[in-house]
């Protein structure tokens, strides 16, 4: 009878614990890769675990930085299915994958530098700004950035809106760069793309920079996008927004 009721007890607490893991969103993890020499191709993994499936998930993105358009290839993708599959293991398969991208521009190479670093975890962080040096240096050499996010309103469509009476896009701009006042526009969306998956919000996650060979830079700006997940959680993805600095 005791044993009956601890294990009674332990299946309650393990279907508690699993009910609260099912409504905490899925909020995947970046890890940047690297830049080829020239800053022309960047490349970042996300991963996490699925809500609801519970299935691990592993994405290596490759970008040309010049056009912001995803290399022939990428991104690729890897997910365990099998019960029980660990994160490692659904990890080690897309960098598995991702070998011959990641091998043909030398992206391990040369990894960046996490310049700034804004997630969601970070509770006192404003979510849609964020003020960076490019590179590690003493004061009189540093060079600071500003970046600022607004978000914008659109209209669903297709399974959106079902759920959702709007989808959120956004404008990405730069109002500093290096020290100086600008007012650059990054992105500007026209259109929320259906890759985004509903989105609901977004927040400037970090920035990837990048001392090319021929003395730019390659700056990449990591936007967490927020959107409608399982039974009305938010997921968390990213994308990479490059810009290139002048010398």
């Amino acid at each position: 009878m005791m044993a009956r009721l601890a294990t009674s007890g332990l299946l309650l607490g393990v279907a508690a614990l699993m009910a609260s893991q099912a409504s905490a969103g899925d909020y995947a993890a970046f890890q940047p890769i690297g830049f080829s020499s020239d800053g022309n191709v960047f490349a970042f993994e996300e991963y996490g675990v699925q809500d609801g499936s519970g299935f691990p998930y592993s994405t290596i993105y490759v970008v040309d930085t010049r056009n912001d358009k995803f290399l022939p290839g990428a991104p690729v993708r890897a997910v365990g299915r099998e019960d029980g599959a660990p994160l490692h293991r659904t990890r080690h398969e897309a960098h598995r994958r991702a070998a011959p991208l990641i091998d043909a521009y030398r992206l391990a190479d040369a990894p960046g530098l996490l310049a700034a670093y804004n997630p969601i975890t970070e509770a006192n962080a404003a979510p849609l700004a964020l003020t960076y040096d490019s590179f590690a240096a003493n004061e009189a050499f540093r060079e600071t950035y500003s970046l600022t996010l607004e978000e914008k309103n659109f209209g669903p469509g297709g399974l959106c809106k079902d759920f959702l009476k709007e989808v959120k896009g956004f404008r990405l701009s730069m109002t500093m760069k290096a020290g100086r006042p600008v007012s650059d526009v990054l992105q500007d969306d026209a259109r929320v793309p259906e890759s985004r998956r509903c989105p609901t919000g977004y927040r400037i996650g970090g920035a990837v920079t990048h001392m090319n060979d021929d003395g730019t830079q390659t700056h990449v700006v990591m936007v967490l996008v927020k959107s409608l997940g399982f039974e009305g959680t938010t997921d968390g993805r990213w994308i990479a927004v490059p810009t290139r600095i002048a010398k």
